[in-house]
């Protein structure tokens, strides 16, 4: 169907599989809610002021979302989660929505509230919604607009469309009929979204939080909890029949450059976004390496680790060869270790230098958690610690915090087997497991985590996995953790990982970075390092 031109027959209406048994389609009530968003009109571009014909993706939501209803009348679903790449129409759906609640829904006094990470972002949907009024006269003549408020008043029903302050978390006492809240990924914690769910529409017989986003980086985030329920209820892992979700998206592992992905992930692609405009973002993403978690996550709507992706994974995995600990054994190394907090993820990192100019650097990492914790830290990050444990790439320590003494005889153990010159450590918060290794005889070296100590091995890392000089087995914790790294850049183009901004873990990464700054001063013999004879690198 041509967006917002010559109507055209659209395909048969079928009601989502998430229908409970005892609900019934109302089809007037569908039909209702579809003419009356159908009355409005387009207010941006090339459609502005062209009637807002609903593509199919969206009928089916407001047919769904309207026309389901219990059998004592009032609708099914009080949540709607939409989650669908940017430029798919989200904020004309949204307003319209939030529209359809405040003047069309026939309550009295309703509140319908629109909400964001900011004002700014939550009046983006007001503006449209204001301009929609503006748009159609019987709305126009019954709506009062107060643009310095950011409120729409409905007359008929004394009822209100407001966007809230980004402190409204703080105030109770709302009567909420409806929610739109606008990219609930941009959310810095939980705190509005609880205040605007919990409770806060008790008093109405059908309220709708109305949750549209595009896919986030923070796996921490009420967003992405949200995110997992809806993945859990559409691969039928948990049933809610209050919650409806829809999740447009690339998969994992699909193919983030084949068209047929893109039209897969964007069901208005065509329509309110050119097939050129993708393309072109993608060819950008292709030669600026960059980029593609920008794409990814932006035009395919995929959970990334950050919006910039420093490390090329494709070619991390390519220097996945095969690492055999007992052809190591006796062998020069360096280790690195990241203590992390007691109640997290540490881990010890052993670099061997090449012995000849064919050979890589071989990394050998070792993790460990407190066992008490791993079922709470799997459902609660959604990371796959319990099959990582029994696959002997994460170890458990008893109890619910890491047992140091048990990694001080684990490494003790291991400079049995292996020759470790010396041992990196981040200078904060290892002092008593530092003076213990002293205590075996190991050369314990403090390096700091600035800019200055952490810059040149971070560059040698990039360097070493693009020129394959690097061996690692394809750890996969170790894998996970690279792929986490946000990188920040001082004006002087040094460079160093961010833990605070690295949304997943990097302990791994960090503790190889150490490593490996110590086996690029020392090498084999100790006599010269990389760094002396060919200075840091620059990029």
């Amino acid at each position: 169907m041509p967006f917002g031109g010559d109507y055209v027959k659209k395909k048969k209406y079928k009601p989502t599989r998430f229908k409970a048994k005892d609900s019934v389609y109302n089809e007037q009530l569908a039909d209702f809610a579809v003419n009356f968003i159908e009355c409005l009109c387009h207010t941006k571009g090339t459609w502005a002021g062209k009637p807002f014909l609903l593509l199919d993706w969206q009928e089916q939501i407001i047919r769904d979302l309207f026309g389901i209803v219990k059998p004592n009348g009032y609708r099914q679903f009080n949540t709607a989660y939409i989650e669908i790449p940017k430029k798919n129409g989200k904020s004309e759906l949204a307003a319209a929505v939030a529209l359809l609640l405040c003047c069309g829904d026939g309550e009295q006094r309703a509140e319908i509230y629109g909400c964001a990470a900011d004002r700014g972002q939550a009046t983006i949907v007001f503006d449209v919604a204001a301009d929609m009024v503006r748009m159609c006269p019987a709305l126009n003549k019954r709506c009062k607009i107060l643009a310095s408020q950011k409120r729409i008043i409905y007359t008929p029903t004394n009822s209100f469309y407001q966007v809230l302050s980004a402190e409204a978390y703080s105030k109770h006492g709302f009567n909420i009929h409806g929610v739109v809240f606008d990219e609930l990924h941009t959310q810095p914690n939980r705190k509005l979204f609880d205040v605007m769910t919990k409770g806060s529409g008790d008093a109405r017989m059908q309220p709708l939080y109305f949750l549209i986003t595009t896919a986030g980086t923070d796996t921490n985030s009420i967003c992405y909890e949200t995110h997992q329920k809806a993945v859990d209820i559409l691969e039928g892992r948990k049933i809610d029949p209050t919650f409806y979700p829809v999740i447009y998206g690339a998969g994992q592992e699909e193919d983030w450059t084949d068209p047929k992905v893109w039209k897969k992930a964007n069901p208005s692609l065509g329509e309110t976004i050119g097939m050129d405009k993708v393309k072109a973002a993608c060819d950008s993403a292709r030669q600026n390496p960059g980029e593609e978690n920008s794409f990814r996550q932006l035009r395919l709507n995929q959970w990334v680790k950050q919006a910039v992706r420093w490390m090329p994974m494709e070619k991390w995995d390519a220097c996945a060869f095969p690492v055999n600990p007992e052809d190591l054994e006796g062998r020069v190394c360096y280790g690195g270790l990241d203590l992390s907090s007691t109640s997290d993820l540490t881990a010890f990192v052993l670099v061997f230098p090449p012995e000849d100019d064919e050979e890589p650097y071989y990394i050998l990492p070792y993790f460990w958690l407190p066992e008490e914790t791993l079922p709470v830290r799997v459902n609660r990050d959604h990371v796959p610690y319990d099959v990582w444990e029994r696959q002997g790439f994460i170890q458990t320590t008893e109890g619910n915090v890491v047992h140091y003494g048990y990694i001080e005889k684990y490494i003790e153990r291991l400079g049995e087997k292996y020759n470790i010159r010396e041992i990196a450590f981040d200078r904060w918060g290892a002092v008593q497991m530092v003076q213990n290794l002293e205590g075996m005889g190991f050369t314990v070296v403090p390096m700091g985590q600035g800019f200055a100590s952490m810059s040149p091995p971070t560059k040698e890392l990039m360097k070493l996995t693009l020129e394959k000089k690097l061996a690692h087995g394809g750890h996969p914790v170790l894998r996970w953790n690279m792929d986490n790294i946000y990188i920040r850049t001082d004006p002087a183009g040094n460079i160093k990982a961010d833990k605070a901004k690295s949304t997943e873990k990097i302990d791994g990464a960090v503790a190889t970075i150490m490593a490996l700054d110590r086996a690029i001063r020392c090498g084999n013999d100790t006599s010269e390092s990389v760094y002396d004879s060919r200075g840091l690198l620059i990029f």
